[in-house]
C-alpha cells in the first residue's frame, strides 16, 4: 500500500503501547522542555530515529497532556519534513499527528514514493482508525501519480 509508511510511522512512534518500550533517538541542535505549557521542542536539523523509520524535520514540537510525555496530544513537525522506511519515503513541508482523532496529515508539496509509484500533491490526510488515505491538491493543481505495473 502506498501509505503504509506514514500510518506505520503514527502508529509507531505515537500510538501503539506494544512499540513504547522500543528506543526513539531524537537528536537536535535546541531542545526545550516547557512545562508549564506542556510542549517538548526540538529544533534544528532535528533527526527522530525509530528501529522501523527515520523522520527529518527543522523543528519537532510536541504538546502532551497531564499524564506526562507519554500523554501526546499533537506531533508538529516543520520545514522539509521527510520521512523514510525500509521500503518508502515521504516528504512534504509540515506533518501533524493527532492521536485523539488518529489523523495524520502531511501538507505543502507531498511527494510519497516507494517501488510501486510516486504520489504528488498538496495534502495527504491518514485516517489510523478506518485505513483510508486522501490525497489533495489545492492551489498548485491537480493529484499526480505515476505508478508501476508488476
Amino acid at each position: 500500500m502506498m501509505l503504509r509508511l506514514i500510518a506505520f510511522f503514527a502508529l509507531t512512534l505515537f500510538a501503539a503501547p506494544a512499540f513504547a518500550q522500543q528506543a526513539v533517538n531524537i537528536t537536535a541542535d535546541l531542545f526545550t522542555l516547557d512545562e508549564t505549557s506542556n510542549t517538548a521542542v526540538f529544533t534544528g536539523n532535528v533527526v527522530v530515529v525509530h528501529p522501523t523509520v527515520t523522520v527529518w524535520a527543522t523543528k519537532v514540537e510536541a504538546t502532551y497532556g497531564a499524564g506526562g510525555t507519554t500523554d501526546l496530544k499533537t506531533f508538529d513537525a516543520t520545514g522539509d519534513v521527510r520521512l523514510k522506511t525500509n521500503d518508502q519515503e515521504a516528504t512534504g513541508e509540515h506533518a501533524v499527528f493527532t492521536p485523539g482523532d488518529q489523523l495524520l496529515r502531511l501538507t505543502g508539496n507531498v511527494v510519497v514514493i516507494n517501488a510501486g509509484g510516486t504520489v504528488n500533491a498538496d495534502e495527504l490526510v491518514v485516517n489510523l482508525e478506518t485505513n483510508v488515505s486522501t490525497f489533495t491538491s489545492g492551489q498548485s493543481g491537480r493529484v499526480t501519480g505515476t505508478f508501476s505495473s508488476q
